[in-house]
Order: structure tokens, then C-alpha cells, then sequence
């Protein structure tokens, strides 16, 4: 009998299952701390440390315990131990150094949630394969059991098979290359056309800004472009920026630590209605796909996956299934559209913030490209311009806590020990904030990427796209949008705040969520043949 299947309780019985079972997680949590366990606040029973986590922004609280307990260090979550590792030399160590041995990623029941379905949610089923995953059962058992697919949060082989096919696709279909580049400046010209539109009114930049980067991603994994103002694909990018918003809530957080509150009211259900929502938009675009599906001719992501789907349909191991193609291409689409858009929206209000800045981007564009199109070997001779971007990364730290990880195998660093199957927070923003390798970590300066004599220099700790075995599979194709959507913008426009606001009174903080994105300030874009 299988594990979900022995436990056919509910009402009064499935409350004192869940409460039984969250006691014997904290005693014995009590003594499973190796005493070479890195150090931390003392928990509290059943809560951890919580009520010292700021819930809106945990990675200040994660950033302050850092200055106190140094490099490598735990705080409890809930029921759950956390490593924290901070500083660029720690985070090095574990996640290039040590890649095979930090390279999992840890069972969270928001994604599992939207990996495995809606449908399985009961409260008991929570709160056994927690205890089952901590204490009773192997690492193996555990993951046939709750294994999730996709890319950003799969495991163990159909991870690795799925993520090696998605780069060899993304590539053979120009990622990084001269194909993909036609795609990002024919998308940067609807996008300066959009903007256009307001006339120099203000505007929030957020929705045309993710309708372009979306439309890089929607390209390769379905082989046409989507219109602005196509009500479907409005759609989607809202639901994509509330799935973000709200997965980084504290509600949602506080429900990852409990998932056994799954009944309860909250935005974790909104969450998985976005997440189903985008589903069903693409199981449509499957059906459409398939249709025509040619072996011949494989245009897009999709088309190549169902060729090897169909390759190797008589394969019972087979990873290439119906639902790990529809969760890997909502991660590419998720993936694909918050952070560049996040990036992108941040470098317009920092371009407000500092006037002086804009105007030197404007005088390099005007030297270097003039009124030609901006191509990506632009980019070589353009260093300011450059650094400005790479700063806008680090500055706005668009994933401060990384996403998590896991230990694949008992573990040691920096002298602690640290257990098998530990969630380790790769702490970013101690990484983009390192007073060891950052003049003025918390001011946001170009000079950070620019030597004595202006050109442009690599800077070692910076990681906006993470490292080792999780990086991300389209940290080259970001990367040319980031410059090519950002040069076309500042060629066209000079950026300016809301009529009454002045540069000095514009606050650069952020937003809460999955993702930092700058508040919603309204911005005027406009066109530089008219401002002398």
C-alpha cells in the first residue's frame, strides 16, 4: 500500500494526525542538530524563528544575522532548519566549488503544489511526506513520492535530462545567436512604439516592458510573437505578475512552512489559479501545435519536444511526457518574462534617479550608434552603457535569496557540518552587497564595472543569474535583451518622473514578491528629437 493511501482520515482524526505529527517533528528536530551545525538564533518551539524574520522582506532580516553570526549560519523556518550562506566567497564554495553537493533543490509546497496538480491537497498527506522526507523514508523513496518536473524545481534525472535538452534546444533555435538577436530588435522596435503612444504623458512602464521580454520567450517555445494588444496575452502577463506578487507574499512564506494550512482562505489559491490558468493557455497551444506538427519542420520548443516525445512514446522511463513539457514551458514563459522585465523596469527609474547617468548613456548611444539600429557587438564598444546595466543587476538585486537549494550529501563548509537534505538559502544580496568586493555596496555606482581608464571589467561577485549547476538556462539570452531593449529605450527617449516629482524625492526601494521590482512610480518617456 502506498504512503497517501494508508491514511484514509479526515474531520477530528485528520486534526490529531496533523498535530501529532508536527510534535514529533519538533522533538525530534530537538536532537538532530549535528553539534558542528552552524550557528543561529535559538528557535522557538514550533515557530522557529519567524517572529524575527521581517515576513516582507526576510533577506534584510538574513542580512542583519549575517553581521552577527558570520558566513554560514541556520535560523529555523516553521518546523524546518535553514542554512544561510552569505558573503561571494561562502556562496563560491558551495555553489561552484562544491556544485554536485548543493545542487538539489528543496521540496516546497507552493511549487509542488503547481508541479503535481491542484488536486492533492490533503492536510494529512502534507504534514506525513514532510515527516516521511525528514526522517523515516530515503532520499529516493521521498522523491517518487512527491517528485516535481520541470526545470526550475525537478530533481534528479528527469531534471537533468530535461534541462540539457532545453539548452541544446534553446540554442538550436538561436539563443545567443544572430536569429534570436533579429528577434530582440524587431520586438524593441514594438516596444519603443508603444511607448510612443503616451505621447510624454506618465505611465507605468510594467506591461509593455513584460509583453516584450514575454514575447522573446513566446517566440522560441511557440514560433510567433504575440500582440500588445491581444486581450489573451494580457491576460497571461497578468496573471504571470500576480503569480510572482503574490508567491513571495508573507501568507504564502508562512504557508510553506505549514503547508497544513492548505484549506484556509489565502493567496496561496490564488496562486494556483494563475499557475492553472497559464496551464490551460498552453494545453491549448499544444493542441494547435500538434495539429501541425511536422518532424520535417520543428519551429519552436514545443514542436521539438513533442518530436522527441513521440520518439519515445514506448519508453516507460520516458521524461519527455505531457506534463513535464506543459510545466517546463510555464517556467520558460514565467522564467522568461518576470526578471528581465524586473531589470528593465528598475534601469528606466534608476535612469530618473539619476539624470546625470541618462545623459551620459545618451551621449555614448549618440557616438556609437547614432540613429543606426543597436546590434549586439554595439555592446564592446559601448562600456558605460554597459556598466550601467551590470550596476542596475547588482543595485536591484532581482532575486535577493536565490531561489533555494538542497544538500545532495552530507556536507562541509567553512568548518560546519551540514547534513544531507538541508535547504540552503544562497543569500544574493550579501553577494551584490560584499563590502570585500563593492567600493560602496549600497549606492548604486557604474564605476563598479569600469576600470581607471572607462573600460568595461568582470567583476567576480556578481551572480544576478545565480551559479553552478542551477544557473539559469537563459542567462545569455537576458543578457542581450537587457542591452538591446535598454539601448533602443534610451536612443529614443529621455526619462523623466511624473509632473511635481522631482529626481531626489524618486525612492529606489521595491516591492515585495518572488521577485524585487521597483514601485510602481509613473514615468514620462520622451522622444529626444524633441528635447534640445
Amino acid at each position: 500500500m502506498s504512503l497517501l493511501g494508508i491514511l484514509p482520515l479526515n474531520g477530528t482524526s485528520s486534526l490529531f494526525l496533523i498535530l501529532t505529527c508536527i510534535i514529533i517533528i519538533y522533538i525530534l528536530n530537538l536532537n538532530k542538530t549535528n553539534e558542528n551545525f552552524p550557528p543561529g538564533p535559538w528557535p522557538l518551539p514550533l515557530v522557529g524563528n519567524i517572529f524575527s524574520l521581517n515576513m516582507k522582506r526576510p533577506y534584510q532580516t538574513l542580512m542583519e544575522l549575517n553581521e552577527k553570526y558570520g558566513s554560514v549560519f541556520s535560523i529555523q523556518m516553521g518546523l524546518r532548519k535553514v542554512v544561510v550562506l552569505c558573503g561571494y566567497a561562502t556562496v563560491k564554495e558551495a555553489l561552484i566549488s562544491q556544485a554536485d553537493q548543493f545542487a538539489e533543490r528543496p521540496n516546497i509546497p507552493i511549487f509542488w503544489q503547481i508541479t503535481k496538480g491542484n488536486g492533492m491537497s490533503q492536510l494529512h498527506m502534507y504534514t506525513i511526506i514532510y515527516l516521511a522526507h525528514e526522517y523515516a523514508f530515503s532520499p529516493s523513496t521521498i522523491r517518487m513520492i512527491i517528485i516535481t518536473t520541470g526545470i526550475i524545481f525537478g530533481h534528479g534525472d528527469s531534471w537533468k535530462t530535461i534541462r540539457r535538452f532545453t539548452l541544446t534546444v534553446l540554442r538550436d533555435l538561436g539563443m545567443g545567436k544572430k536569429n534570436i538577436e533579429e528577434k530582440i530588435i524587431e520586438e524593441s522596435e514594438h516596444l519603443v512604439k508603444q511607448f510612443e503612444k503616451q505621447n510624454g504623458q506618465p505611465f507605468q512602464t510594467t506591461i509593455p516592458l513584460n509583453a516584450a521580454t514575454s514575447n522573446i520567450i513566446v517566440s522560441l517555445l511557440m514560433g510567433k510573437r504575440m500582440e500588445y494588444e491581444d486581450e489573451i496575452f494580457q491576460r497571461l502577463l497578468i496573471l504571470n505578475n500576480e503569480s510572482f506578487t503574490l508567491t513571495g507574499s508573507p501568507f504564502v512564506q508562512l504557508y510553506n512552512m505549514y503547508p497544513v494550512i492548505h484549506p484556509l482562505p489565502g493567496p496561496h489559491h490564488k496562486v494556483l489559479q494563475c499557475q492553472d490558468n497559464l496551464k490551460a493557455f498552453f494545453r491549448k497551444i499544444f493542441i494547435q501545435q500538434r495539429e501541425l506538427l511536422d518532424e520535417n519542420d520543428k519551429r519552436c520548443y514545443i514542436d521539438i519536444f513533442m518530436n522527441k516525445q513521440e520518439e519515445e512514446k514506448n519508453s516507460p522511463s520516458s521524461h519527455f511526457h505531457e506534463w513535464n513539457l506543459l510545466c517546463t514551458v510555464t517556467n520558460l514563459f514565467v522564467a522568461g518574462t518576470e526578471t528581465s522585465s524586473s531589470t528593465l523596469s528598475w534601469a528606466l527609474l534608476i535612469m530618473t534617479k539619476y539624470p546625470h547617468v541618462q545623459k551620459k548613456v545618451h551621449e555614448e548611444i549618440d557616438n556609437v550608434i547614432g540613429g543606426s539600429t543597436p546590434r549586439i557587438h554595439h555592446r564592446q564598444m559601448m562600456p558605460f552603457t554597459d556598466a550601467v546595466i551590470h550596476e542596475t543587476q547588482r543595485f536591484a538585486d532581482i532575486i535577493p535569496m536565490n531561489l533555494p537549494h538542497e544538500t545532495t550529501t552530507d556536507v562541509t563548509l567553512k568548518g560546519y557540518f551540514i547534513p544531507k537534505g538541508t535547504y540552503i538559502i544562497p543569500l544574493l544580496r550579501s553577494v551584490h552587497r560584499d563590502k570585500n568586493h563593492w567600493k560602496n555596496p549600497d549606492e548604486f555606482d557604474p564605476q563598479n564595472f569600469l576600470n581607471e581608464e572607462g573600460k568595461f571589467v568582470k567583476r567576480e561577485a556578481f551572480m544576478p543569474f545565480s551559479a553552478g549547476r542551477r544557473v539559469c538556462v537563459g542567462e545569455t539570452l537576458a543578457r542581450m535583451e537587457l542591452f538591446l531593449f535598454f539601448t533602443f529605450l534610451l536612443q529614443n527617449f529621455s526619462f523623466h518622473p511624473a509632473a511635481g516629482v522631482k529626481e531626489e524625492d524618486i525612492e529606489l526601494s521595491s516591492t515585495g514578491g518572488l521577485t524585487l521590482a521597483p514601485l510602481p512610480l509613473l514615468l514620462r518617456a520622451l522622444p529626444r528629437h524633441n528635447n534640445a
